[in-house]
């Protein structure tokens, strides 16, 4: 008799980051998913007790210079790689329309996602063509249906969020919205998300219209609603995309601004302490 084979520690560790993201999704209240831009954001994220992290495509391309979907699927993979790696928690990919207007595209694309050690992955109905910047809805549904099959062939576990894109390209068409996400429920999409919903009223209609977990997008327009709220309206999680980077961004153009037009350095009293920041990311006694 053979003895069993022996269990691959890397595998286990991805296979257990898997589950516990899935299940993230399933808990009564919302889970807030915040989105580092770099290996230091998230490790400082890390230590503030999220459960898990998200890439954000915007974010991190203004951190290297460029605009947002400029930077492409080597280098979007790598900096979602980085991110797995910074810390222990389950991570999530911004992996915008999965780098090709092709079915076959986005299901590769998940596929060296999980390869690069994310746990999970959206696919967005966006073309990235301003003259037609949603994909019609068969094509976009068979999108989702490749990237779906896909994630569910990786060993450790995969969970494929679909994105209807409507509201973030002055399409503010809820019906059509709810719509496209029912279209990649059946695709088989396990998270649904619409981000730039603007009212309270819209994000409950399209939590009551679906059957998987509904994510929504804090901090880019809409109610600020609190987590309890959008938790009442049925929410399971939250997304703050790129205003984590934004935010930090604007307190460095403040800066900037003092200096350039006053010649002053007030900006300086808010800032972070720098052995605080050093104690956040010191690794562990006896690490």
């Amino acid at each position: 008799m053979n003895p069993p084979a022996a269990v691959n520690p890397a595998d286990e560790a991805q296979r257990q980051k898997a589950a516990r993201f899935r299940a993230l999704h399933h808990q009564p209240e919302a889970f807030i998913l915040p989105n580092p831009w770099d290996a230091g954001s998230a490790r400082l994220l890390a230590h503030a007790g999220f459960a898990a992290l998200a890439t954000t495509s915007m974010g991190h391309a203004f951190s290297q210079g460029v605009v947002d979907y400029a930077l492409g699927r080597e280098r979007t993979l790598a900096y979602a790689a980085a991110i797995a790696a910074a810390s222990e928690l389950p991570v999530s990919a911004d992996l915008e329309n999965g780098f090709g207007d092709a079915p076959a595209a986005a299901a590769e694309t998940i596929r060296l996602a999980a390869a690069a050690g994310v746990v999970g992955g959206s696919i967005e109905d966006s073309t990235g063509d301003p003259d037609r910047p949603i994909y019609p809805l068969e094509l976009a549904a068979e999108r989702v249906r490749a990237a779906a099959e896909a994630a569910r062939a990786v060993p450790s576990g995969f969970t494929l969020t679909a994105r209807a894109e409507n509201y973030l390209h002055g399409r503010p068409d809820l019906a059509d919205t709810i719509r496209r996400l029912q279209a990649y429920q059946e695709a088989g999409a396990d998270v649904l998300y619409a981000p730039g919903l603007k009212t309270r009223d819209e994000i409950a209609a399209l939590v009551r219209s679906l059957d998987r977990p509904v994510s929504v997008l804090a901090g880019l327009s809409g109610p600020a609603l609190s987590r309890a709220e959008l938790s009442a309206l049925g929410v399971k999680r939250i997304s703050l995309g790129s205003t984590l980077y934004r935010t930090a961004m604007g307190a460095f153009l403040r800066a900037v601004r003092e200096m350039a037009e006053s010649g002053t350095f007030r900006f300086a009293a808010a800032a972070a302490n720098s052995r605080e920041i050093a104690a956040m990311l010191a690794p562990p006694a006896g690490g």
